[in-house]
């Protein structure tokens, strides 16, 4: 009877650790550690390019799982952005179609980056047109424009913002921006990079939650 139950608490061990490394090895960040991680890249991109800090980290939230998901571990990606008009690597994973590629970068900041210079494509170029201090225009607007196939994109891009009143990052001013980015823990330039280079192409079954940018 020991050795059952030896046997069973073995099994039921082993069936925990698979889940808990299944996404990757490493533990699961929450949605206000993704957020504190990565709003100081958003209102450098707002500064920058004048996109909503709030729209960029809702987006960064939703694409990438809060940052868990398989594609921004693996690949850095947290827009779900595919490979159209991309020459880096390619990581490849079901979406709408099958064996879909999406885009590789070497650090998560450039992915923030990427981001950005895709907004600022021809297709997009009506939410310029927007107050940056309105989301909720915005975010219809990325939907209007097909950045994703998900027809509750933009409420739910919406909810997100509310929820975590990331409208409150598109009013910083810019010495704001500057101050709290002095206090912030994290330095995006001493992340570890993946090491991509000459890598070949990833293949992946796991499909992405269908909000993809193409």
């Amino acid at each position: 009877m020991n050795i059952k139950k030896g046997i069973l608490s073995f099994i039921f061990l082993f069936q925990f650790l698979i889940l808990a490394f299944a996404d990757g090895g490493t533990e699961r960040i929450t949605r206000k550690e993704y957020i504190d991680r990565w709003k100081v890249t958003a209102l450098k991109n707002m500064f920058e390019h004048g996109i909503p800090a709030s729209i960029t980290l809702a987006q960064g939230i939703l694409e990438s799982g809060d940052g868990n998901s398989m594609l921004t571990k693996k690949a850095n990606n947290h827009f779900g952005i595919k490979c159209h008009g991309w020459d880096g690597p390619g990581y490849y994973m079901d979406d709408d179609k099958k064996d879909e590629c999406f885009r590789v970068y070497k650090k998560a900041e450039d992915s923030f980056e990427d981001h950005s210079q895709f907004l600022l494509k021809k297709r997009y170029a009506s939410l310029f047109t927007l107050k940056p201090t309105d989301y909720k225009a915005w975010a219809k607007g990325l939907k209007k424009a097909g950045y994703a196939t998900n027809p509750e994109y933009a409420k739910r891009l919406i909810k997100i913002i509310e929820d975590n009143k990331l409208y409150k990052y598109d009013e910083y001013s810019f010495s704001e921006y500057l101050e709290l980015k002095g206090n912030s823990k994290y330095d995006q330039s001493d992340e570890e990079a993946l090491v991509i280079d000459n890598a070949p192409k990833k293949r992946s079954n796991t499909s992405t939650n269908k909000d993809s940018g193409e």
